[in-house]
């Protein structure tokens, strides 16, 4: 692996850095900065290696099949100038500004940069190749730089011009390419779960998240390298029809029963014994919430798992040695059904023996809203990529690249 710290003599040399800053906006504002203060350690480096640093990152997304009037929407709605000023104030220094993802306007900018000072790219994808890997877009952007690095583990998963064409282009150029500090972070840790040693067991998965359909590949990688898997979350009731519990409203993929079924076999799947249930999921109506075990009544939804599976579910979590966690067990967004996530959070950081991975997304936004997040041993910063790291055994297009 190419790591960062292998690129040498950087002095005066233009180095672009593949980011991920793709943050929550409102009304012109940042919402949350990680995503840019996480990008830190690695362009100080490269700052204080008096590297010419070039930043790029997406930002939302950009339906070029709209009209005209509404892609121009999106591009104003996920501008990244805001984020320029952002990373401004985080390193203490200017930082310019490009208007123009490609063109005479970008290279003039970029010739003109100074040794330590950064550039930010505007959004990545106003440009219709970006997301197609378009080899002339590739080209382009890779002649604008001496050497490129991965910085954006969020994106790695992703074969785009800025995270796969440009390293693919510089390596036939035979110009270095590196990963950051980040995403050196997001893979040492990952990689446990990808090839658990013989310390590592038992390693227990936690899932959760609405459809088994979107965790096919990950749970059939799971299956091959846990002891358990522990699901709860909307995907539960899938496996509780499959099984012929009655789960009255709550969501189930008719067309994915017979897989759950595969899976349950296996042995290793634990599944919620009882349920938080309401006859309304709008939490301003007047409802009615009750737990109950087995069959759930129609006309009810199951919401969270109940105070019998947490118990069994804190009895696993206690006993592992390696731990990954994706997807809330249950609707934690409403202060009703937040008992079940709270308490495998809590669970989870209260056994001092295990090695504590968060696949990014919901289970990360749940840790860090509960105050648990820095008792992990790891929260991913890509939700999709890290499930992706699983599936493909390690392999992401954005890191390979990078050789």
């Amino acid at each position: 692996m190419n790591l960062l710290e292998n690129m040498k003599n950087l002095e005066g040399k233009t180095i672009i850095v593949r980011v991920d800053f793709n943050v929550p906006l409102k009304d012109g504002g940042i919402r949350d900065d990680n995503r840019i203060v996480a990008a830190l350690p690695t362009i100080k480096y490269l700052l204080g290696q008096k590297a010419k640093v070039v930043l790029m990152s997406h930002l939302g997304k950009i339906n070029f099949k709209l009209t005209p009037e509404e892609v121009e929407a999106a591009k104003k709605k996920n501008n990244m100038e805001p984020v320029a000023k952002r990373l401004s104030e985080l390193l203490g220094q200017d930082v310019v500004f490009s208007k123009d993802t490609r063109g005479e306007g970008l290279k003039t900018l970029v010739e003109g940069l100074k040794d330590g000072e950064v550039l930010l790219l505007q959004n990545t994808r106003y440009e219709k190749g970006e997301t197609k890997n378009d080899p002339e877009l590739s080209k382009e952007w890779a002649s604008l730089g001496d050497g490129f690095v991965m910085d954006a583990f969020g994106s790695a998963h992703r074969a785009h011009a800025s995270t796969y064409g440009i390293p693919e282009e510089m390596k036939k150029d035979g110009k270095p390419t590196a990963i950051g500090y980040l995403v050196e972070k997001e893979v040492k840790a990952l990689s446990k779960c990808v090839n658990p040693e013989k310390e590592d067991r038992p390693y227990l998965a936690i899932l959760g998240g609405f459809k088994v359909s979107d965790k096919i590949k990950v749970i059939e990688s799971l299956l091959k390298k846990t002891d358990k898997i522990l699901i709860g979350g909307a995907m539960a009731y899938t496996f509780l029809k499959a099984l012929g519990t009655n789960i009255g409203t709550s969501p189930c993929e008719e067309d994915q029963l017979e897989y759950a079924k595969k899976c349950y076999a296996t042995g290793k799947i634990v599944l919620p014994v009882d349920s938080m249930v309401t006859n309304a999921f709008d939490e301003n109506a007047e409802r009615e919430i009750k737990v109950v075990e087995g069959n759930i009544p129609e006309g009810f939804e199951g919401m969270d798992i109940g105070s019998k599976t947490i118990a069994l579910f804190k009895d696993e979590i206690s006993k592992a040695n390696l731990i990954f966690w994706n997807g809330p067990t249950g609707v934690f967004e409403q202060k009703e059904f937040i008992t079940g996530t709270v308490e495998v959070c809590k669970a989870i950081t209260e056994n001092k023996h295990c090695f504590s991975v968060i696949g990014g997304g919901d289970s990360a936004a749940a840790a860090k809203q509960f105050g648990y997040k820095d008792k992990f041993s790891h929260v991913s910063t890509g939700g999709g990529a890290s499930l992706e790291m699983i599936e493909n055994d390690g392999h992401l297009p954005g890191i390979d690249v990078i050789g």
